[in-house]
């Protein structure tokens, strides 16, 4: 399944400047997911990260990873209009800069999900290189209104 970001919207509670992916390729609802992040140079982030040298910050990969992660997981009927909040990270490895005008391709596998507990594994490229990879793990809880 595609996604645009409209769709994606309806699927995580996200909102700029946080909403940290631009549009869905392929979903598997509870397996796997693959997002793209179109990284601009009008992003808030690039204002101080760095002036002169923009370089995306490693937390936004991590959460934009997590992003595709919880759209894999909330597209399972069983997990609709929950909340999947990032629980950890393990494994982190940043391998090369995001900068304005890279597009990142994000791919997030979903590897256990246990009760309200689960762990992905994520990697996002840029131009066919790895930029970052980590596991994640999430918590799922109902939304406050």
């Amino acid at each position: 399944m595609k996604l645009d970001s409209a769709q994606i919207q309806q699927i995580l509670p996200h909102r700029y400047p946080f909403l940290m992916i631009d549009r869905v390729e392929e979903c598997q609802p509870g397996k796997s997911c693959d997002a793209v992040k179109c990284v601009s140079a009008n992003e808030m982030q690039f204002m101080g990260h760095f002036p002169g040298h923009p370089v995306m910050p490693g937390v936004l990969l991590l959460e934009a990873m997590a992003q595709t992660g919880a759209v894999a997981l909330l597209s399972c009927e069983e997990y609709k209009g929950k909340l999947a909040l990032f629980g950890g990270v393990k494994r982190a490895r940043f391998r090369r800069p995001v900068v304005p005008g890279d597009v990142l391709k994000i791919h997030c596998e979903l590897t256990s999900i246990r009760g309200s507990l689960g762990m992905g594994r994520a990697r996002a490229d840029v131009d066919g290189q790895t930029a970052c990879e980590a596991e994640i793990s999430f918590a799922l809880t109902d939304r406050q209104s």
